[in-house]
């Protein structure tokens, strides 16, 4: 199933006396590249936190985002350090001493300042299980996000598909009828400029113009990438890279069909093939 690289989910969930947050974004990127941001208290589980992105994700750069707060139920939840407070009055006196007015502060204040509450140790078991269920749960909505919109950009896809095989078609139908009028047209312009042609020399000269302008190789291998971009489609694999090649072969081909256009139809054809080919390749840079 097609995947787009671009999705956002978020989801949050209680452990204990902290409510957690969980917020997972991802964007195109050619290969799998993540990014985490968390607490410090939460670095002993980044491995695990990784390991579960990189199982679900083959592609795209990630951004995996948790936060938390801690649910106050009562006074007892603020824990003091009390060393860290006199170490801080202390150092607080010394300045002061130095200053032409000293400056107050509230209990607030240094409440405030880092290291001055301390928070509990945290049970790791417990804690690693319900950020695993919260990372997991936000992963399933952010792959649904994902899926979702690979839906739709199949259809375009498919759709664009449909466009380039008609236009395919139409040049395969234009090729004989363009082939007769360059002979034609070289057939009289050189009755017209020599009395005694030598048709033989001519048919052979004309046999080998035909086959120099000749298309039918270039609309064989259009159609044969076609049918393969409209198989791969339905690949369950992740499938970005090899329909960024297909794309590459295709404009190679449409590419081919201008250069050797002699005919205005032909050439509008082959601009249109590489409109629909760009088109594609847009979308397809959102494919995982």
């Amino acid at each position: 199933m097609i995947k787009s690289m671009t999705a956002y989910a978020g989801s949050e969930a209680s452990i204990g006396d902290l409510t957690l947050n969980c917020e997972l974004r991802t964007v195109n990127h050619r290969y799998c590249d993540i990014t985490l941001k968390i607490p410090e208290h939460f670095r002993f589980l980044e491995a695990d936190i990784r390991a579960m992105l990189t199982a679900r994700i083959n592609r795209g750069k990630i951004e995996c985002a948790l936060s938390y707060k801690k649910q106050v139920k009562n006074a007892r939840a603020f824990n003091i350090n009390i060393e860290a407070v006199t170490a801080l009055l202390e150092a607080t006196n010394q300045i002061e001493e130095h200053m032409q007015a000293a400056l107050s502060f509230s209990a607030l204040d240094v409440l405030a300042f880092p290291g001055i509450q301390q928070e509990p140790d945290a049970d790791k078991s417990l804690l690693n299980e319900g950020v695993a269920h919260l990372v997991k749960q936000t992963l399933a909505l952010l792959l649904e996000t994902r899926e979702r919109e690979g839906a739709q950009l199949k259809i375009l896809i498919e759709d664009r598909c449909h466009k380039m095989q008609a236009f395919v078609a139409q040049a395969n139908i234009r090729m004989p009828q363009v082939l007769q009028l360059i002979r034609n047209k070289i057939t009289d312009r050189v009755t017209e400029l020599v009395v005694q042609p030598d048709f033989d020399r001519l048919e052979q000269e004309l046999v080998y113009l035909t086959q120099k302008l000749d298309i039918t190789e270039e609309l064989d291998r259009l159609n044969t990438h076609i049918n393969e971009v409209l198989r791969v489609l339905n690949e369950k694999e992740p499938i970005g890279r090899r329909l960024d090649f297909l794309m590459q072969e295709l404009n190679r081909e449409a590419n081919t069909l201008g250069s050797k256009s002699t005919d205005k139809e032909m050439t509008q054809i082959s601009i249109e093939l590489k409109v629909l080919i760009e088109q594609i390749r847009e979308q397809i840079q959102n494919i995982e």
